[in-house]
């Protein structure tokens, strides 16, 4: 290929004579630049009149960065290696929510759901699907995994994954992570990659924009290849794009850590619910803050609640240390009470409590 300074320069001089000029040098040797007076017709060793070497610095300003030179077209190369063919299962409020982004970054999106949620496809430019086996035979880079816990294993079972390609990514975005890495890990094929992640957010808490949100991943299996490895950085650089906050750990660290983060937070807010607190015209900073927990916990559905229970088995011992604790808070109070009613009745009075002879055990 030729370089930028010499493939489009040609200089026609009409009013003078022609002469013959040596051939230019093959593409990849010493620059041409180096002696404009060969270009120019003029003989070596003379001076160089003025207009001359005001054309020779117009030459040798095509030096500069062009608009298509090498760095500009590997960039862009590089952009493009990094936009994915992402298939979307279970396209409800995060997966919607998650190709928001997905789309704005350039990635081409394939939708499927039990609801037909094809209008809102279309306005994103991805395409919707109706039937797993059409979103199948597209053959998608990364297969994302966005539904609810309690219904992935049998969505992940009703996938034709034999009409996928045979090293395809699957990436799920569930709540909680040792249940869908060891489901992905026994339906999936073994040449098949697998990538567990919980985006630490969604769209109460990112409406503002994912940057400094925690972001989980666990890379559980990514085939020892270039292009694959290539592939999962790319569906990661996705959040990492975005400003998150990227935290790699395993996945039964991330369930021991979730059960407090989350399901705690879900059933403070939840058992805050069924009290119907209702703002007053004396709300306090803390008071405030319990009335927002309960509309960002209520705003999920309870399924999603259930399955933070059901599928984290760090979440039973929770909900028993949160009883425990419950009732040592009430023991603390009433021994309290007990003990400030006993010395009014004992303490407080000059006389014995009034005690019915009928009530005295014989």
């Amino acid at each position: 290929m030729l370089s930028s300074s010499t493939s489009t320069l040609r200089l026609h001089q009409p009013n003078r004579p022609h002469r013959s000029h040596p051939a230019a040098p093959a593409a990849g040797g010493a620059t041409h630049l180096a002696s404009p007076r060969r270009w120019l017709g003029h003989a070596p060793g003379a001076a160089s009149p003025a207009p001359l070497r005001a054309r020779a610095q117009r030459i040798r300003a095509l030096d500069a960065a062009q608009p298509f030179d090498f760095e500009s077209r590997a960039a862009g190369l590089l952009e493009e290696r990094q936009r994915l063919k992402i298939a979307i299962v279970g396209f409800g409020n995060f997966g919607q929510f998650l190709a928001r982004t997905f789309a704005r970054q350039g990635h081409t999106l394939l939708t499927h759901s039990r609801t037909d949620h094809s209008a809102l496809a279309s306005t994103l430019g991805a395409s919707f699907f109706t039937d797993p086996h059409d979103l199948c035979e597209c053959h998608p880079d990364v297969v994302l995994l966005a539904t609810s816990i309690l219904s992935a294993e049998a969505v992940l079972r009703s996938l034709p994954v034999h009409r996928l390609r045979r090293n395809t990514l699957f990436v799920d975005v569930l709540s909680v992570k040792e249940f869908p890495k060891n489901l992905l890990l026994s339906s999936l094929p073994p040449d098949f990659d697998v990538i567990c992640t919980h985006p630490m957010f969604g769209p109460e808490s990112a409406r503002d924009g994912w940057d400094g949100l925690p972001f989980v991943f666990d890379k559980v299996r990514v085939g020892d290849c270039p292009a694959r490895r290539a592939r999962a950085e790319a569906f990661l650089n996705i959040f990492e794009r975005e400003g998150c906050r990227m935290v790699e750990m395993s996945c039964a660290e991330h369930d021991a850590h979730a059960a407090e983060t989350q399901f705690l937070t879900h059933t403070v807010g939840r058992m805050l619910a069924m009290l119907e607190l209702r703002s007053t015209p004396i709300n306090t900073k803390g008071y405030e803050t319990l009335l927002r927990l309960v509309d960002n916990t209520c705003s999920d559905s309870f399924d999603l609640y259930n399955g933070l229970f059901m599928y984290n088995k760090n979440s039973t011992e929770l909900l028993n240390r949160l009883e425990w604790a419950m009732d040592s808070v009430k023991k603390k109070l009433f021994d309290g009470l007990h003990d400030v009613l006993r010395k009014q009745l004992f303490e407080g009075s000059p006389h014995a409590p009034n005690v019915s002879s009928s009530n005295v055990r014989k």
